[in-house]
């Protein structure tokens, strides 16, 4: 079966109206919405943005990753590293070099785990992330098991003008959309360069690919890394906008999450992880917010509501809801005909 088939590549025209009108409404948000509101969206964009980087690894180039979270709290304990206790860090060289720390772990550790493949795979990344969580869990140096604060959010002047301040809440909240808007065009452009084309042709045959003289194990590296780093822009902003980071960052359930996002939403465009990534941190709150019925406090059991909803979307919508979403104006369209 074909690349194109399997994912939805190239969005119809109709999800690309509704996307940019998502975007218009994402503009909107915080001047209709309260500071709490508005910060929990820009969680959701943070989310969009780890989803997208997964996305990149899982959706285009086949790779499943249980370790991506790693690369994500790297990026937040460099930004708890480079803050000094007294004063806020510049934006302008700490978040460039969060990202580039996170992307030279994962070539680092790329480096190695490319070289599997399938469950292998899977089970050498976990094994990675496992090893990075344990360094910053028993290392009382690294914070320990209770983590590292971040007294301040970044300052964004430069050259002495300050361009925006980032302890508003709404100049976060744009900020945080600028770099969604940023990476995901990014990745749009990344999937349709000679590039992506190469690894969407590993995703559907690696053998063949090497056969036609591609050096898969590069372009498969190159893969991880930028993945990688793009986790860490994740990493970074989830750190500027709690103040706060642990090793459970770094866990198992922060990559599971991550996947279930992509999934959900549907792979390999970059637009599914994005309403994965709303559509699972909503549902998150929804299943939460669940009321108690006699005995049983239903929001207690919020992982069994979310885990049948993932299930149902698997076998209804094996292309997530970007793909349903195809699937019913396809039907739209031609009961107009």
């Amino acid at each position: 079966m074909s690349a194109p088939r399997n994912n939805l590549e190239i969005l119809p025209r109709g999800v690309q109206v509704a996307l940019a009108l998502a975007l218009v409404a994402l503009v909107a948000f915080p001047f209709m919405a309260t500071d709490y509101y508005a910060e929990m969206v820009a969680r959701m964009m943070i989310m969009a943005i780890f989803a997208m980087s997964l996305d990149l690894l899982q959706g285009v180039s086949g790779l499943v990753s249980l370790g991506h979270a790693a690369f994500f709290g790297i990026a937040g304990y460099a930004l708890a590293f480079l803050t000094p206790a007294s004063e806020p860090v510049s934006l302008w060289w700490s978040l460039p070099l969060a990202v580039l720390g996170s992307g030279l772990a994962a070539l680092v550790i790329g480096f190695f785990v490319v070289r599997t493949h399938g469950i292998y795979f899977i089970m050498v990344t976990m094994a990675f992330a496992q090893m990075v969580f344990f360094m910053f869990f028993d290392n009382r140096a690294l914070g320990g098991s209770d983590g590292l604060y971040v007294n301040f959010k970044p300052d964004a002047t430069l050259f002495g003008v300050g361009l925006f301040d980032l302890d508003n809440k709404r100049s976060f909240y744009f900020f945080t959309l600028a770099c969604l808007v940023c990476t995901y065009a990014f990745l749009r452009r990344l999937l349709f360069s000679p590039f992506g084309r190469a690894l969407a042709g590993i995703r559907v045959n690696e053998h063949r690919m090497r056969a036609m003289g591609f050096g898969t194990f590069g372009y498969k590296l190159g893969a991880f890394s930028i993945a990688g780093a793009l986790a860490g822009l994740a990493g970074y902003l989830w750190g500027a906008q709690t103040g706060y980071v642990n090793p459970e960052l770094m866990g198992f359930h922060m990559s599971a999450h991550a996947i279930m996002m992509v999934i959900l939403g549907g792979m390999g465009n970059f637009a599914g992880a994005i309403v994965g990534a709303f559509a699972f941190e909503y549902l998150l709150h929804v299943f939460k917010d669940l009321p108690t019925v006699g005995s049983v406090h239903l929001g207690k059991h919020w992982q069994l509501w979310m885990g049948l909803f993932i299930v149902a979307v698997v076998i209804f919508a094996p292309r997530g809801l970007l793909g349903l979403a195809e699937r019913l104006l396809r039907r739209k369209e031609a009961g107009d005909e």
